[in-house]
């Protein structure tokens, strides 16, 4: 459903530079805070509340795409932020904007079959922290959560282009993003597009509604001899059988589509994937999840302080324990690692006071 919105460089090549950079001196920040829990109207507070607003359709389609959270002109400097980013790559690799002949991986960052940007400390960029912190995209989750403490994931982008000639084959994987056993609301995860996303445009695609049925299809499929392997009890993948119950519960798999600045939202029980776009425009967005902070330890913020300082990634999971170190993931090219990949933004980001919160660092109580 659609709502209305509320309104260190990277060296050319060579030996590779795994050193932490130190982050640069950060204006004086608020510290010592304590993080309030989510409040009475906070989402599934009141099952049988109606807000009468995107919140419905979120509650009864699992997804929600909120409109213009980032305002139209800001969105189109982040376009023009992630192509620079793009171009400037490593030096600048031979990447150039307006010449689709140069979308090849040799003039690119490594991206896996999904379209995302897993090394490289991209998930600092300045334009990345600039998102997070949008008033748009940050009202939705308190909005959702009802406080104003929250902490955000580190995640990354997503970047693909249609007919890419060197693209490697994207099948579906259809997945939720949370353990099977756990049927309750626990994550709402986020996407804000950048690129006019219509319906040949690629991106995410949900199975509208059936995140009402998580608990009925996991005790009907406990015992699967097929199990999708996963790195993380947090992920579940479903199976043929499992896509047919699917289709005889009646469930629709939809493609929301977005404008840029559109913020999509989609509960993590929700089953979804991602495709390549196949019209004329790329597919480019980041990722953005939100979660209170009071369901977080205080060794959790300590992990996500030292990750923060050093750039590391995590996934859609705000919690610290998610912490993706170097080396986790393959960043490769030609059959090797990649020699551009510090793990290190091209620059370490100076974050607002907003975004500072959002690190979690203000709310770590000093020990006695």
């Amino acid at each position: 459903m659609v709502a209305n919105g509320t309104g260190v460089e990277m060296g050319t090549g060579g030996t590779r530079d795994l050193q932490t950079k130190a982050m640069p001196a950060q204006p004086t920040r608020v510290t010592g805070l304590t993080a309030k829990p989510p409040g009475p109207n906070a989402l599934y507070s009141n099952i049988d509340k109606v807000h009468g607003d995107w919140r419905d359709d979120l509650i009864r389609d699992g997804y929600v795409v909120i409109k213009s959270a980032v305002p139209a002109e800001r969105a189109a400097n982040y376009r023009d932020d992630m192509l620079s980013y793009l171009e400037t790559f490593a030096g600048g690799q031979g990447f150039k904007r307006d010449d689709p002949t140069t979308v090849l991986e040799k003039h690119l960052p490594i991206m896996n079959e999904k379209g995302m940007i897993l090394g490289y400390g991209a998930q600092h960029e300045q334009f990345c922290w600039d998102i997070r912190a949008e008033p748009g995209v940050l009202n939705a989750f308190t909005t959702i959560y009802d406080t104003d403490d929250l902490m955000v994931s580190f995640d990354s982008m997503n970047m693909q282009w249609p007919n890419r000639k060197d693209a490697q084959p994207n099948t579906p994987w259809p997945h939720q993003d949370q353990h099977p056993e756990t049927w309750n609301f626990r994550c709402m995860q986020g996407l804000v597009n950048i690129f006019p996303n219509g319906a040949n445009d690629g991106g995410l695609i949900v199975c509208k509604g059936a995140h009402k049925l998580t608990e009925e299809f996991h005790n009907e499929f406990r015992d699967e001899v097929d199990k999708v392997w996963s790195w993380t009890p947090e992920w579940y993948g479903f199976t043929k059988s499992g896509m047919e119950w699917l289709e005889k519960k009646g469930l629709e798999w939809v493609k929301p589509c977005a404008e840029p600045g559109d913020l999509i939202l989609w509960d993590s029980r929700t089953p979804h994937y991602n495709l390549p776009p196949t019209g004329e425009s790329p597919r480019f967005c980041t990722y953005v999840c939100m979660g209170p902070l009071s369901d977080i330890s205080q060794e959790q913020l300590r992990l996500k302080k030292e990750a923060f300082e050093n750039c590391r990634g995590t996934t859609h999971w705000p919690q610290g324990l998610n912490i993706i170190p170097p080396g986790a993931v393959p960043v490769k090219r030609n059959g090797e690692e990649c020699p551009h990949n510090t793990w290190q933004p091209r620059k370490k980001p100076v974050v607002s006071e907003l975004a500072w919160k959002l690190t979690g660092i203000p709310y770590i109580q000093t020990e006695a």
